[in-house]
């Protein structure tokens, strides 16, 4: 499923090369403001006690040997993506901003027209054994890396293996001598508040530590189906994916990751990964090269005003399914478009990600107990997970859709063989195409487009122009005022609530 971003998102999300590496210190001393402060007179003013400032120097010195710098080699890229002093060029202001993995260019003889380039980040040792993490995107299309201890030691590294949903990369090195190693902490106690400090490489110039406090946790930025980010205001720039962040009892409780900044600079708004996310993915990835994740073989969208009204749903609550997948152990089990899951396993899901994320943990071969709402009816089921197959991710898609008024305004089309090829369909996909949608009316509104295929009415699939229009007088009669269209569009299926309530007319 392809992953679909916000247009916020797209133009200001940047995964910078950070380094964390310890945070230690101690908690700032109280501090009292009144309310009417009393004049003073200065001759004879006794002078109030100095607040003691934070001070993470103990802890930076405790973990420090443990953070390292990684340097990888990368493949020729074209000198058009260079300025004239060989430097590359990433995109700048609001539009999409490369993840900065190039720490400088240098010349790699042969022709004119391409360099290669050495990217730098950063990661940290989690065991003697010379294991270490850091971020995929810091390793990505690397020909070699090289992880250089805060000693200078320089050590050949091996990628065992990445996860690019999650971007998490493990590395081995070994050494004659044993290497220091922090522990990972639990991510699932961390408060928005807390200090933590974050140390690394950034901008190439070695173990440099910056300080702030957790904003926020579990956030969502859009990058992956399985986003838990940890929000902080630490500064966190290029050179600095990959490392640790710490909380002042010397842990780690997430990895340093991505920014959100119109500038590809820290603007106080950085995210890390979490430190259970971490811990889980790390050891599928030492012990088999590879995540394995449960898989249903649905596509999911949020429930909103519009496709809550027209089928009947309460607004905003759980995971709407708009799309099957055939032979999927959700089309085993009986879930079809337009059930609506609720909770899985006795935890509620409120939205897409819930669901992705709550499926994703199951181990494949365990059964999910759902709680699944059926034209208005609340009905348990079972479903047996599956493995995810290669290039599938838990669906946490949005449909486009919006409220909209009058009439439905569509010229429906019979699909033929020709059409179902161009429109890059599932194999034995039966609907209408939607021919032309006239601006101004509720379709156009809700988003509709030529090309797309409309394949059910409210929870009715439908074959043909014939039954798709039959469907639409029979959902739009009485006092219903909105319909929910389940379509194609793109090879993705989705539902699109139309309103059709004239009384919202201006």
């Amino acid at each position: 499923m392809n992953k679909q971003y916000r247009p916020w998102r797209r133009a200001a999300l940047a995964a910078a090369l950070l380094a964390g590496t310890s945070l230690g210190g101690f908690a700032l001393g109280p501090m009292a403001w009144a309310d009417n402060p009393a004049p003073v007179n200065p001759s004879t003013a006794t002078p109030a006690p100095a607040h003691a400032l934070a001070d993470f120097s103990g802890l930076v010195a405790q973990v420090k040997p443990a953070v390292v710098s990684i340097t990888t080699k990368m493949k020729a890229t074209p000198a058009a993506m260079q300025d004239e002093d060989g430097n590359p060029m990433p995109g700048r202001g609001m539009g999409p901003q490369l993840p900065f993995p190039f720490g400088q260019m240098v010349p790699h003889g042969g022709a004119p027209q391409k360099r290669s380039a050495e990217a730098r980040g950063s990661g940290f040792i989690i065991d003697a054994a010379g294991t270490v993490v850091t971020n995929n995107h810091v390793v990505k299309g690397a020909t070699s890396v090289t992880v250089t201890l805060d000693d200078g030691t320089e050590l050949p590294a091996k990628v065992i293996g990445t996860d690019p949903r999650t971007d998490i990369a493990v590395l081995k090195v070994k050494s004659d001598k044993p290497l220091p190693y922090i522990q990972l902490g639990n991510s699932r106690d961390v408060k928005p508040g807390e200090w933590v400090v974050a140390m690394g490489n950034p901008f190439g110039l070695g173990g440099t530590v910056t300080a702030g406090i957790v904003s926020a946790v579990s956030r969502d930025i859009g990058s992956g189906p399985y986003d838990q980010f940890i929000q902080i205001d630490a500064p966190i720039n290029q050179g600095n994916s990959g490392g640790p962040l710490f909380t002042q009892d010397g842990k780690v409780i997430g990895m340093n990751t991505a920014i959100l900044s119109p500038t590809g600079g820290s603007v106080g708004i950085g995210f890390a990964v979490p430190s259970d996310m971490i811990r889980t993915v790390t050891a599928q990835l030492e012990k088999s090269g590879h995540v394995t994740r449960g898989y249903m073989g649905v596509e999911t969208q949020p429930v909103t005003a519009a496709t809550a009204k027209a089928l009947k749903l309460p607004e905003n609550g759980g995971a709407l399914l708009a799309g099957v997948s055939a032979d999927s152990p959700a089309a085993k089990a009986g879930l079809q478009p337009g059930d609506v899951i609720q909770a899985v396993n006795g935890t509620k899901v409120s939205n897409p990600r819930d669901l992705a994320l709550n499926v994703a943990a199951i181990q494949p071969g365990q059964d999910a107990n759902l709680t699944v709402l059926r034209d208005g009816a609340q009905k348990d089921m079972t479903v047996k997970v599956g493995s995810m197959p290669d290039q599938k991710v838990a669906s946490n898609e949005t449909g486009a859709e919006s409220p909209s008024r009058g009439q439905l305004g569509v010229a429906l089309a019979q699909l033929s063989p020709e059409i179902r090829s161009q429109l890059d369909l599932p194999e034995g996909t039966k609907g209408a195409v939607v021919e032309r949608v006239r601006p101004g009316s509720p379709a156009e509104a809700a988003g509709l487009q030529p090309g797309d295929v409309i394949v059910g009415v409210n929870t009715q699939s439908v074959t043909s122009p014939s039954e798709a229009v039959k469907a639409l007088k029979g959902a739009m009669s009485g006092d219903n005022k909105a319909v929910a269209l389940r379509i194609y569009r793109n090879g993705q299926a989705a539902f699109v609530g139309v309103n059709l309530d004239q009384s919202n007319q201006g």
